[in-house]
């Protein structure tokens, strides 16, 4: 119980930031990726301002084993750059630049979003849905790397 109200709170504090910074409007996300037209460099200071509190939180996983709610921690990510890393770094940035959304503030725009957020939102999940489907099936025809 005491995992699920962390999640909640920490989700809250989330939702709220990607709302306060902009990050939920589509407008101000495709003015960011316009480098090379109206370049709006605000969400430069969003991203900046969220790397700080990360690395820091990296410094203090590094000491621990087990989270402040009691549940072990797990192994870090791999750093492996591979195919399968850069396929869905060019996905997930093609579905940003065309929509001007990523999955948190799509996430946190459903209350006001309309219809096409809707529809963004429902894609979204096929994907996610779909794509370990589909990864399995290219794994077992095409031999790993």
């Amino acid at each position: 119980m005491l995992t699920l109200v962390i999640a909640f709170i920490a989700g809250g504090f989330f939702g709220a930031g990607l709302f306060v910074s902009g990050m939920t409007d589509t407008t101000k996300v495709q003015g960011w990726l316009d480098v090379f037209g109206a370049w709006d460099p605000t969400l430069a200071f969003v991203m900046g301002g969220a790397m700080i509190p990360m690395a820091v939180a990296w410094l203090i996983r590094r000491r621990r084993t087990m989270a402040l709610n009691g549940t072990p921690l797990p192994p870090p990510a791999s750093t492996k750059i591979d195919s399968k890393l850069i396929l869905g770094s060019v996905m997930f940035g093609m579905g940003w630049g065309l929509v001007g959304l990523c999955p948190g503030p799509s996430i946190a725009a459903l209350s006001y979003g309309g219809t096409g957020l809707y529809v963004f939102v429902a894609a979204m999940v096929t994907g996610m849905v779909v794509a370990p489907v589909l990864r399995a099936r290219l794994d077992r025809a095409v031999p790993a790397e």
